[in-house]
């Protein structure tokens, strides 16, 4: 296997178990798997720079290394440590609050949610509009009337 095969499955690794983790309930969980993805796009930029070795500057154009995907894996880098100290302090506000490392479901959002989903089906006002591609439903009620309802 060659170097460049090595840095691509490691990549494809960190970049699934980044969003496996991205997808916990767990903050510090979370926290990790924006690690994780920041690490493997730095690896991504790291295997579009070119062949290893070369100098930025050479003795003919055959042989320059591109200087841009060095430049955006520094900037990748910075992003992710003021990403990474926002979710930390995220983090530790929650832990200072609450005790709890977990998102917790708003019940709010769910009851409108549920409201939401249950006038859809039942109102009678609610139409297909067949000149539509999607062929989703359209609601037609004035903005007054929705207003009203909140």
């Amino acid at each position: 296997m060659t170097v460049t095969l090595v840095l691509v499955i490691a990549m494809a690794v960190l970049f699934s178990c980044g969003v496996y983790l991205l997808l916990e309930r767990s903050l510090t969980r979370m926290l990790l798997g924006f690690l994780l993805l920041g690490n493997a796009l730095n690896l991504l930029l790291l295997v579009m720079s070119g062949a290893a070795g070369n100098p930025p500057i050479g003795k003919s154009a055959e042989v320059i290394t591109d200087p841009l995907p060095q430049a955006f894996a520094l900037t990748a880098i910075v992003i992710t440590f003021a990403v990474s100290a926002f979710l930390l302090a995220l983090i530790h506000r929650s832990w200072t609050l609450s005790r709890a490392d977990e998102v917790e479901v708003d019940e709010a959002d769910v009851a409108i949610r549920r409201d939401r989903s249950s006038a859809e089906h039942d109102d009678p006002e609610t139409d297909t509009d067949p000149e539509s591609d999607d062929g989703h439903e359209r609601h037609h009620e004035p903005h007054a009337e929705r207003e009203e309802r909140r």
